[in-house]
């Protein structure tokens, strides 16, 4: 590859996913508003630099966001030094952020305005994910901007969707994860009912892989220790997707929810348990974690 990207947002995510772009040939440049994130980035061959201003040329050929919430993505692109009013008509824009739909659709229509390409483009698969290039990842956006952000995208992840529209690639990743956090709740709970009823958990687990009760939570990421090697669960869960990250989302998929008249009588019921979770201090463990609070005292495994 022989683009220039700036890439914004280097955390757990971000960095991988700009490493992989580096080792494809990319010429990258990232930045971060933490200077451990910076740091790490440094580490892995990364160049940096400290302010955004000092990010963001006419030659740049791609933008690509990764950030927490909504605000960011707007104050980086539509603010006062916000990076439509930068680059070029050339350049696409990429923002990976898992945001709300109404942010991705007014950003999308001032760079449509301007002649700009741009995508929304959440992605799925969490950290492992990203540093093996397997994400799936959700686009939005016109037919043009999809193949012109496809080579990009395909360095990233292994699955690129386009899903409609710009803000459809939201859209699509805030369905995904609600029916995640849902299975996540449910696969904790049949793992420790099993528990209860001193029946072998590998067994159960097993026979769950291979039966109607599988799910992705239970296949790829079970979130009890001892099932599978290398998932959170089997390192004190540390987060290959954070129980904060599952909550902000879950909370955008009861939001959009509310504003089209949709029932989702799980999707709040599993908000209202990562809601509480978060609160007793858990926001930062993976999401897996979840099988803490499922069945009480039935599990043992601590968390530090």
């Amino acid at each position: 590859m022989s683009e220039k990207i700036a890439f914004i947002g280097v955390g757990n995510m971000g960095n991988p996913m700009a490493v992989n772009l580096l080792k494809a040939g990319s010429k990258i440049k990232v930045f971060d508003v933490s200077k451990q994130m910076l740091e790490k980035a440094r580490e892995k061959n990364l160049e940096t630099v400290d302010r955004i201003e000092d990010l963001i040329s006419e030659e740049i050929s791609t933008v690509i966001t990764m950030l927490p919430e909504g605000k960011h993505s707007k104050e980086i692109y539509l603010g006062d030094n916000g990076i439509i009013n930068k680059v070029s008509k050339n350049c696409i824009l990429i923002d990976c952020s898992t945001i709300d739909i109404q942010t991705s659709k007014e950003i999308g229509k001032v760079a449509n305005d301007r002649g700009i390409m741009m995508v929304d483009a959440p992605v799925s698969g969490g950290v492992m994910g990203a540093q093996k290039a397997t994400l799936n990842i959700m686009v939005g956006g016109s037919e043009d901007s999809f193949d012109r952000a496809l080579p990009i995208l395909k360095v990233m992840g292994k699955n690129i969707y386009h899903a409609g529209e710009i803000g459809s690639g939201n859209g699509a990743k805030i369905c995904n994860n609600m029916s995640l956090g849902i299975t996540m709740i449910a696969a904790s709970e049949s793992l420790m009912l099993a528990k209860r009823l001193n029946i072998d958990i590998k067994k159960v687990h097993e026979i769950m892989k291979n039966a109607s009760g599988n799910s992705w939570p239970i296949s790829v990421y079970p979130p009890l220790p001892g099932l599978i090697d290398g998932t959170p669960s089997n390192n004190n869960y540390k987060p290959g997707f954070s129980a904060g990250m599952m909550n902000k989302d879950l909370k955008l998929a009861n939001e959009c929810a509310t504003n089209v008249n949709a029932s989702t009588p799980l999707g709040r019921m599993a908000l209202d348990i990562y809601s509480k979770f978060c609160k007793d201090g858990n926001e930062t463990k993976d999401f897996s974690a979840i099988s803490k609070v499922i069945g009480g005292d039935a599990w043992d495994y601590p968390i530090e």
